[in-house]
């Protein structure tokens, strides 16, 4: 078996931010957890560098535009030691050696769809795209009207034959409703899309259109054939895309058309395999805001980190992100989560363990457990949360068990006290694609004759009036302040865990 997982290659205009961060990390549980079943897993992230955004920041801050995005996109690449990532592959579409030859291969085996004619339409600058509508649901700022003469690519085409797939399950796009939208979108009829963009205008930053060097290759159409020119030689390609079990994208909702519509008639077009499965997640916000630099609530995930910790931080984005609808970000959530389900939880279930078998020479027992099985089926479509639900219930199997037996007060514990430390090595075990070093930890103190100690620090409550600064969040940054409270009804779901 194997299994290839890319996330989203973000544009660097900017830091990373933890919507970014949770992406990453929902891509890592899923290569992690199939590393662990055994599988051939290869994980790929990297930077789209050739983006009209990343030159348009650069000459803002008067930096030459390939030091600028050399410089965001190594805070890119540094996300690996502070989140726990375990990606195998790093590609940059502006530097990496692979990336322009494969993009320039791929136009050259799609030519038969391309013309060049003349083009006005409203463009927004934040999405790098041409506008259906006067407006654009994800970024404030006013499009711009731009006439000029592009190459267009054929997705009319392609309609039927992506619909095909959609319907019948042969690309799986996770969630349901998210599936809902892009079948909505294809069966409301495709137009051809312009794919290329006057190197003029790019200031020559991209890659340019094979034949036709006044134009650059629309940066969307560039940064999609990551995933197939990050894979280089021949050998790997028919490894990781064309041989692959599995081939699976995580990406956020806003760019779910770029990847299960206009992806798929590339690959179409150019006679190559299509991916199987479409994972997609909802945005991250503060105060009801979706994150982001030019909002002014970019939450820094590495001044996170360093602050509670990178188990709290990728428990966090695991077990309280919402499968479907945004979910509000704050601090105190965070900190009541670790506190309650990590420290609270499975640490002290461990350690009250631990404590109780060493002192009476047990080993653990073989348990019968369905949680593999259950996280084999949540993970399969996506749902992170209910990976962790089931978790928590096996944590919860354990504290039940020895409220209800009591071994202390038995004059033999020790069948008792082996089925709980057999929980615990399950629990340790499945945990570790959530939070690794967190589960390394417990590991080790199951296999350890020392005496136990927490393997996750109390965070400490923080109070219902607590105001966090965002910008504390951003290196140098000057942000917004933004009050960090919990309605009633999620306090109440927060307290039942």
């Amino acid at each position: 078996m194997t299994f290839y997982v890319t996330t989203a290659i973000p544009y660097v205009n900017a830091a990373p931010h933890l919507g970014h961060a949770l992406e990453l990390v929902q891509a890592d549980v899923l290569a992690r957890h199939r590393r662990l079943r055994g599988e051939d897993v290869r994980f790929l992230t990297g930077t789209d560098d050739n983006a009209l955004k990343n030159v348009t920041a650069a000459r803002a801050t008067g930096v030459d535009v390939a030091a600028f995005v050399k410089a965001n996109g190594d805070r890119f690449a540094d996300l690996r030691g502070p989140l726990d990532l375990s990606f195998d592959d790093f590609i940059r579409t502006g530097s990496d050696p692979r990336h322009a030859p494969g993009v320039t291969a791929l136009w050259r085996r799609s030519a038969a769809d391309f013309y060049r004619r003349e083009y006005t339409g409203r463009y927004c600058a934040g999405c790098e795209r041409f506008l259906d509508g006067a407006a654009c649901p994800e970024h404030p700022a006013a499009p711009e009207t731009v006439a000029e003469t592009n190459w267009f690519f054929r997705l009319s085409r392609y309609q039927r034959r992506i619909l095909d797939v959609l319907e019948s399950g042969r690309v799986r796009v996770e969630p349901a409703p998210r599936r809902n939208e892009v079948l909505a979108f294809v069966r409301a009829g495709l137009r051809d899309i312009s794919v290329s963009r006057p190197a003029a205008r790019a200031g020559g930053w991209g890659i340019p259109v094979p034949g036709d060097p006044d134009q650059v290759i629309y940066v969307w159409w560039d940064a999609l054939a990551n995933y197939v020119t990050a894979l280089g030689d021949d050998a790997a390609y028919r490894r990781w895309w064309a041989g692959s079990t599995e081939r699976v994208h995580v990406i956020g909702k806003g760019i779910v058309r770029f990847h299960a519509v206009y992806w798929l008639a590339l690959l179409l077009s150019a006679g190559l395999p299509l991916p199987t499965a479409i994972f997609v997640h909802d945005y991250l916000t503060v105060d009801g805001a979706k994150l982001s630099k030019s909002a002014g609530n970019a939450v820094d995930p590495v001044a996170l980190a360093g602050r509670y910790g990178v188990d709290a931080l990728r428990w966090w984005l695991l077990r309280e992100t919402a499968t479907v609808g945004d979910t509000d970000f704050t601090e105190r959530r965070l900190i009541e989560r670790a506190d309650r389900d990590l420290a609270g939880g499975v640490g002290n279930l461990v350690n009250r363990t631990l404590t109780l078998a060493r002192r009476h020479g047990v080993a653990p027992a073989e348990v019968g457990s369905d949680l593999g099985g259950r996280v084999n089926a949540a993970l399969a479509r996506a749902d992170f949360r209910a990976a962790t639900d089931a978790v928590w219930a096996e944590v919860d199997r354990g504290n039940r068990l020895i409220e209800a037996r009591q071994p202390w007060k038995l004059a033999d514990p020790a069948p008792v006290l082996a089925e709980l430390l057999g929980i615990c090595q399950v629990l340790a075990g499945e945990l570790r694609p959530f939070i690794p070093s967190g589960a390394e930890r417990l590991l080790a103190q199951l296999r350890s004759d020392g005496p136990p100690r927490p393997a996750f620090p109390r965070l400490g409550a923080a109070r219902s009036d607590q105001v966090v600064d965002a910008a504390q969040h951003r290196p140098g940054g000057q942000g917004r302040r933004f009050q960090a409270r919990t309605a009633p009804d999620d306090e109440r779901r927060l307290l039942a865990g």
